[in-house]
């Protein structure tokens, strides 16, 4: 398994990591198979979506912000966090992609991307392929 850093500058943002991705792919030399890309931290999530236009980025933020917003809410967690568990729970903790030919399978305007919930902080995304 991989641990590659992820350094997060906001509170929420969501970070392109495919290229690292891909990169572990290739350097496996795994031809055919899946790569399994998991973030192990409870208030970041990791997902796959379009890459070609940063505002599908800026829109995902500002709404997951309506869904779970980090004040006014009746959270009862003490940490002052509870939106950003509740926005990484919905996203979920890891992706697993295939592989073909030694590449990623994803389509063309798709990225995986590392959302963070509760930066800025010192993150890792875990990338296993087999």
């Amino acid at each position: 398994m991989l641990k590659i850093a992820v350094p997060t500058h906001a509170r929420d943002e969501m970070l392109d990591i495919t290229k690292q991705v891909s990169q572990a792919v290739t350097d496996s030399g795994v031809k055919s198979g899946l790569c399994v890309v998991f973030v192990p931290h409870t208030t970041a999530a990791i997902t796959i979506n379009e890459n070609a236009d940063a505002d599908v980025q800026r829109d995902v933020l500002v709404h997951m912000d309506k869904v779970a917003p980090y004040q006014g809410g009746d959270y009862r967690h003490n940490e002052g966090n509870s939106a950003g568990h509740i926005k990484s729970s919905l996203f979920g903790s890891s992706v697993t992609v295939p592989v073909e030919e030694g590449r990623l399978c994803l389509g063309t305007w798709q990225s995986i991307f590392f959302c963070e919930f509760d930066g800025p902080r010192q993150r890792q995304a875990w990338i296993q392929i087999q």
